[in-house]
Formats: structure tokens, C-alpha cells, sequence
């Protein structure tokens, strides 16, 4: 403490001009909007290269994750590409096996309200992109949700982490459908109902996009059967699904466009009418 008091009388000229100077500084700011423009322009300068120099460096310590994503997505393509008359296996995305009825967009996730009950994600593309309501939402693993609302340059999507997410699901070995929602509970699992207690449910079986509906194709990955029982009335399975995502780091999306839509949904809607 003594050193500080003696360090402050031996400097006490240069701390005062240095107080005196930064009084003037702040006055000078505060009197003239041009110098105050001009501060705040450089403040909002430096606080954005900070945020901008902080993500890069989450980015850098996230690398060897997503090289993990990217190799693996490129074995499974290599895998494609040599293999094309082997059997599809449904337990990744394979694109060109719906490229006559569906388009993919490349989307990367800005916001992620995981913890939320009500999950919403933003992405980084939106209506000029050509991207609107009620597209499919996936990654290289599994299902993500679904396109609520667009802007220009941003689309939010409702999370399957959402109990207003109803997505038609089915098992892949037996095709028996039901509806897929959350619980609200753990972001690592979601709930299969409807199952009829006739269907040979085991755990460890795979559940699948049963395609019954014009947003997803059928047969896109959700997860597997962790556990499961029947309900109060004993005729449907409830069925507890661990997603093959960690919906907790989603950093890249593809979203998928059903370019028939249109056409079913016309049909659909003339048969209605009839």
C-alpha cells in the first residue's frame, strides 16, 4: 500500500494532466455530435473486432469436430459414388437417392435456444434463397425440424426439440407409423406415440421419416428405441427415442425442398372438395 501512495506523489504531475486530459476528452465528446459520432464509430469498431476475433478462435478449437463431420459425410459419398447398385442404407442422408423430387439448400445455424421448451433455430437463409414455410430441416444424421418463418436473408425453424413439432415416424424394419414430439424433458431423446402394441418394437431399432407427408422423404434418420411401454389404454407403444443428433451443436443444416409440393397439395385439396 505504501509503494502505491509513494508511486502516486512521485507521478502526480503526469496523473493529473493525465486526469485533467481525460476530463477534457470526455467533454469534448459529449459537446460535439462530429466527435461524438466519431467515438462511437470507433468504439462500435473495436467491439466488433473483438466478437468477430472471439468466434474465430470458437471457430479454430471447433475445427477437428467439424473435420470429423466432413470426413465422415465424404466416406459416405465415396461409398455412394462406388457402390451404386448395393442396398440404400437409410442410417445417413443419401441426397441423390431423392434428387428427382427434392432440392437441398446448404444453411449454416446462428442461434440455437436448445435449453428452451419451445426451441426455435435461426439460419443464415431465407426467402432469396428461395427458401419458405414448411420445408424440411436435416443435417448429415438425422432430422432437425422444420421452416416456420422466412425474411429475406434469415429463416427460423421449429426444432423436432419443440412440443408444437408433430413429424410423422415410423419403424424402418416394420414401416408401422406414429407421430414424433418432445416431451420437454432431455434434448437427447424425443417421443414416439401411436405405435400399435401389434408391432415387434425392440430397443436399439432404428426410427425413420415415414414419408407420409410432403416435408420429408421417406426413410431420413431420427434415432434409435431407448425404451418403451404401453399406454394407459395398453393398445399403442409409447416409445422413447435417442436422437442420432446432438441437438446441442448443430452448426451446419441442409434444407430440403419437395418441388412436387404444389402438386400434392392440389390434389389432395381437389379430392377434399369433391
Amino acid at each position: 500500500m505504501q509503494q502505491i501512495i509513494n508511486f502516486i506523489i512521485r507521478n502526480k504531475t503526469f496523473l493529473l494532466f493525465l486526469l485533467l486530459f481525460s476530463i477534457s476528452v470526455i467533454f469534448t465528446i459529449q459537446t460535439h455530435s462530429y466527435h461524438k459520432s466519431k467515438f462511437i464509430n470507433s468504439a462500435n469498431f473495436i467491439t466488433g473486432g473483438v466478437y468477430n476475433s472471439v468466434n474465430d478462435i470458437n471457430k479454430y478449437f471447433d475445427l477437428n469436430t467439424q473435420n470429423k463431420l466432413l470426413i465422415e459425410e465424404n466416406n459416405k459419398l465415396k461409398s455412394l459414388l462406388y457402390n451404386r447398385n448395393s442396398n440404400p442404407d437409410f442410417n445417413y442422408i443419401d441426397s441423390l437417392t431423392y434428387v428427382n423430387s427434392y432440392r437441398f439448400t446448404i444453411a449454416s445455424v446462428l442461434k440455437n435456444s436448445y435449453s428452451s421448451v419451445k426451441n426455435v433455430l435461426l439460419i443464415n437463409k431465407g426467402s432469396k434463397d428461395s427458401i419458405k414455410q414448411d420445408f424440411g430441416v436435416i443435417t448429415s444424421k438425422g432430422i432437425v425440424g422444420i421452416i416456420d418463418n422466412t425474411s429475406k436473408h434469415y429463416a427460423t425453424v421449429i426444432s423436432i426439440l419443440n412440443p408444437t413439432s408433430k413429424i410423422s415416424a415410423q419403424l424402418k424394419k416394420t414401416n408401422h407409423f406414429g407421430t414424433l414430439t418432445w416431451n420437454s424433458k432431455s434434448p437427447f431423446f424425443t417421443q414416439l406415440f401411436d405405435i400399435p402394441k401389434i408391432a415387434p418394437v425392440k430397443a436399439g431399432d432404428t426410427i425413420v421419416t415415414s414419408g407420409r407427408s410432403a416435408i420429408f422423404p421417406k426413410g431420413i434418420p431420427i434415432g434409435t428405441i431407448h425404451d418403451f411401454k404401453l399406454d394407459a389404454a395398453e393398445n399403442y407403444y409409447e416409445i422413447n427415442v435417442k436422437l442420432f443428433n446432438d441437438m446441442t451443436s448443430i452448426e451446419h443444416v441442409y434444407i430440403i425442398e419437395n418441388v412436387d409440393v404444389e402438386e400434392i397439395t392440389n390434389l389432395l385439396n381437389n379430392n377434399l372438395n369433391e
